[in-house]
């Protein structure tokens, strides 16, 4: 994918973030039916960061200053994800992130805690293994049990490829064990 075709892509995703949260969100309604049964994850996008498109030139993994991270508007909208699983009284039997900041604080800010899971990072401008990443999140698919259900902090390229759907910042889809789409939210900015 060119440059071009990947800024027309966040112009639009971008826009989608700004959709506020609501009961009325038919979505909403299913998700929280979809968690309780279990045996899927709910694999979202980190939530709103500050403009910009992948990470500066030079940034480093270990050093959050020299990465793209979560905006104010993004840290609330994390808190309000938390707020959500618990209004609900979800809990998830496992967080896992990317271990990109902008994932590890969007996990942090709405569920205290996770574990990083290297299949889950960023695999935009050929960073990591993108087929060998895609595989070993299918493969974990499969052995959440009925029941119970996982959350994956992640990024939009990760979930494209493991669903083929393009998500939103604060957007997330419900993933059966056998990889098919369930249902989608997006948590509001």
């Amino acid at each position: 994918m060119n440059r071009r075709s990947v800024l027309k892509i966040a112009g639009t995703l971008s826009a989608l973030h700004a959709l506020p949260l609501t009961a009325a969100t038919p979505d909403l309604v299913a998700v929280p039916v979809l968690l309780r049964a279990g045996g899927c994850v709910l694999v979202m996008r980190h939530a709103q960061t500050v403009a910009g498109i992948g990470d500066p030139p030079n940034f480093k993994l270990e050093q959050c200053s020299t990465q793209r991270n979560l905006s104010d508007e993004g840290r609330e909208q994390a808190k309000r994800i938390g707020q959500w699983f618990k209004a609900n009284k979800l809990q998830p039997r496992s967080v896992q992130t990317s271990p990109w900041c902008r994932c590890k604080d969007t996990a942090e800010l709405a569920f205290g805690k996770y574990s990083e899971l290297s299949a889950l990072a960023s695999t935009f401008e050929n960073r990591g293994d993108q087929e060998a990443q895609t595989k070993a999140l299918r493969a974990r698919l499969a052995y959440i049990p009925t029941g119970q259900f996982e959350v994956w902090v992640t990024h939009q390229v990760n979930i494209t490829s493991l669903t083929g759907e393009g998500t939103a910042m604060g957007e997330a889809l419900v993933i059966s064990t056998k990889g098919k789409v369930l249902g989608r939210t997006l948590f509001g900015a």
